[in-house]
């Protein structure tokens, strides 16, 4: 596992650069692209691991988690000196947040705008939105990054994992709507340009892997609070059965 973070920690490292445009002006999302169902990874330890190892090395460049500390990926099995060796870029203390080097005031005066947090974007945008957005982007070299978006048109940030995904461009063709005349331009699929150095099935599970770490991280007690809820839920029904007989009791030689 040593060897994955630290491969994982020099190719994020090389993103940096990059992430920085990341910070352009807010696009608009396009509600008509259809969303993927996201495999749901949140049970599996070696899934959140490996996304937890993405998120730092690709992510964590410009996009901070400040309600996440570092050491709470110890809960996933990741040891507090492998966190210190390959996921500790941004402080010196594993106790500390999840924070970037680069001040909001700063990014927004330097670029406009300061990039959003990402504790929780897993709960605002659902698994699914951010499962199919982080493998929709493609080639457009109308746009200032190079890039553009599917499932966020004319987004700002470029995509920070084209070398695992490679370089794709969108495939388009004019079509006539049926109903009212107007000529639409329709999506028909994508076509790979340059090879990544995943396969796409392996790039589709990275994601998955990435998108489940997101989904845990905005709530990392998901689990004992679900496992918690069951037992409230059984004590109120005991407690509900007890005091329905009690009061049956009390009444019984009333009349």
């Amino acid at each position: 596992m040593k060897k994955v973070l630290s491969t994982l920690a020099r190719t994020g490292v090389a993103t940096l650069t990059v992430a920085l445009a990341m910070l352009g002006a807010p696009a608009h999302a396009d509600e008509n692209f259809p969303l993927d169902r996201a495999p749901d990874n949140t049970e599996n330890l070696v899934s959140l691991q490996h996304g937890s190892q993405i998120f730092v090395n690709y992510c964590l460049s410009c996009h901070s988690a400040s309600l996440m500390r570092y050491s709470r990926l110890t809960d996933l099995g990741i040891s507090q000196k492998e966190i210190e060796a390959n996921l500790l870029f941004t402080t010196d203390k594993v106790g500390n947040t999840m924070t970037v080097a680069m001040r909001p005031d700063d990014a927004k005066e330097w670029f406009g705008t300061a990039p959003p947090d990402l504790s929780v974007e897993a709960r605002a945008r659902n698994r699914d939105w951010l499962y199919t957005y982080l493998r929709s982007f493609y080639r457009d070299d109308t746009r200032p990054t190079g890039w553009n978006n599917m499932v966020y048109a004319n987004v700002s940030m470029p995509h920070v994992l084209w070398q695992l995904q490679g370089q794709r461009t969108a495939m388009f063709e004019d079509v006539v709507d049926s109903e009212n005349g107007e000529k639409i331009h329709k999506f028909t699929g994508f076509k790979q340009v340059t090879p990544g150095t995943l396969s796409a099935v392996d790039y589709d599970a990275s994601v998955a892997d990435l998108v489940a770490y997101m989904s845990w991280m905005s709530e990392p007690t998901q689990k004992t609070r679900k496992q918690l809820g069951v037992w409230v839920l059984l004590f109120l029904g005991v407690l509900s059965f007890l005091a329905w007989r009690l009061n049956a009791a009390y009444w019984k030689d009333i009349k």
